[in-house]
């Protein structure tokens, strides 16, 4: 099945990006970066309102150009036939324009859920599983990722899914290089994080003797065009405060900036941070979010933000930087558009040459 490709197959956008309670917003958002000319879709997953496949679904059936990514779901919370067969649903229903992103998961949130946590043997099992179940072929496996005497789908399936990575860590991104067929990083990383991050998948790569470039690499770049000081707050701000609040999530991603643990402390020792009766990004008031921009540097902050101008010279920063494509988070295609217009001026069109809006 061949992908299509939009105007800017090299950008993509995360729909419904935070909290909703009106999932069906999605339908608007996808149709709307489509007429924009955006490559992808991508689907972050959470356990309210927003189930994945749900989701995918919806944004594959009113939509005829954009790849639909989840971005990410989790290994181990459908059994892996379920899992194969929904990837392989999406695939077929949007004529090859599904990918699935998947990723290791929040430990605190598998220790409240019963779960076992998720390691690099269990992601290696299952890349290895869905590919062979997407080609047709039978498995019986005994491993890290459970005991399945047999498994199989078709004997006529055949289907080349992109399989996507979606974490930070040096390790994880080695790992991923290594394995699958992209990766997408982590929101409010540094340029200079940026350049690492892709060094680690180039590098984990080419130690798997595969070609460092066929594995692409998607920044996350949270996005406020001429944002006001509320909105500001609650793209940027309380998006990033909300990570930091996360134990072990906020020290990974501090330390992959290079940034000082003790401002991390600091943070959360406030009382307006520790008496958070939930996420900073779903509770706090914009009085609240003012105090808490206060706690961090500016340069705990990096993002697009400002005219369109000022965010189109971020979007070409990533690529510079060594990204492969850009995943718009935080704004909706209403809030982006002015990008786009500005970015259009200043895109370097040779970069880009032969890309369709297949992820890798």
């Amino acid at each position: 099945m061949a992908t299509p490709t939009s105007e800017f197959p090299e950008l993509g956008f995360y729909a419904l990006p935070g909290h909703t309670r009106t999932p069906a917003d999605l339908l608007d958002e996808v149709r709307a970066a489509e007429a924009l000319g955006v490559g992808s879709a991508w689907l972050s997953e959470r356990f309210d309102v927003k189930e994945v496949a749900a989701l995918a679904g919806a944004a594959g059936a009113v939509t005829d150009k954009l790849v639909i990514g989840t971005g990410a779901t989790n290994i181990n919370s459908r059994h892996p036939m379920l899992t194969a067969t929904m990837a392989s649903t999406l695939h077929r229903l949007t004529h090859g324009r599904f990918a699935l992103g998947v990723a290791r998961g929040v430990g605190i949130r598998y220790d409240l859920m019963g779960m076992e946590k998720v390691t690099n043997a269990h992601l290696s099992e299952f890349a290895d599983m869905m590919r062979k179940l997407w080609r047709g072929e039978r498995v019986s496996h005994n491993g890290k990722l459970g005991n399945y005497p047999y498994l199989h789908m078709n004997d006529w399936l055949d289907e080349d899914i992109p399989l996507m990575f979606v974490g930070f860590g040096p390790k994880s991104l080695r790992f991923a290089g290594s394995l699958f067929d992209g990766v997408i990083l982590h929101t409010f990383l540094s340029d200079q994080a940026l350049k690492k991050a892709v060094a680690c998948v180039r590098e984990g790569a080419e130690n798997a003797g595969r070609d460092p470039d066929a594995v692409k690499v998607w920044s996350v770049l949270a996005t406020a065009c001429d944002a006001d000081e509320a909105t500001y707050l609650k793209y940027i701000v309380a998006r990033m405060a909300t990570y930091l609040q996360a134990p072990n999530y906020g020290e990974l991603l501090v330390d992959i900036n290079g940034w000082d643990r003790a401002t991390l402390d600091a943070f959360r020792a406030d009382k307006v941070v520790s008496n958070m009766p939930g996420g900073i990004d779903s509770v706090a008031s914009t009085e609240q979010l003012r105090h808490i921009r206060d706690l961090l540097p500016e340069s705990w902050l990096p993002a697009a933000a400002g005219s369109a101008e000022d965010c189109a010279q971020r979007f070409n920063d990533q690529f510079e930087a060594g990204a492969d494509g850009i995943i718009i988070h935080a704004s909706q295609p209403h809030e982006f558009a002015p990008v786009l217009e500005a970015y259009r001026k200043v895109r370097d069109k040779s970069r880009f040459t032969d890309r369709t809006n297949r992820p890798c």
